[in-house]
């Protein structure tokens, strides 16, 4: 077994943990160790990207149809060009 030593945690937390563990008839220790198995043991999260996560935590809702307009010319490169200008 290990020995892990926690420095500088906040006082609220450490208030909570001490209350959580109460509930619980657990020593501060063990309820440590059991938020960390209960924690550590979920599955991974699949890594996808901001754009994924945002429309599966917005799907449930249904989200919202957008219609998105016909091109009808070609994209044209900005033109940071100054002269001319006031």
């Amino acid at each position: 077994m290990s020995t892990l030593t926690i420095r500088n945690l906040e006082p609220a937390i450490k208030d909570k943990l001490r209350l959580s563990a109460a509930t619980h008839g657990r020593s501060m220790e063990e309820e440590v160790r059991t938020i960390l198995r209960s924690v550590l043991s979920q599955p991974a999260l699949p890594a996808t990207g901001f754009g994924s996560r945002i429309h599966a935590r917005f799907a449930a809702i249904g989200g919202v149809a957008l219609d998105v307009p016909a091109r009808d010319s070609a994209a044209r490169a900005a033109s940071f060009d100054t002269e001319g200008q006031a």
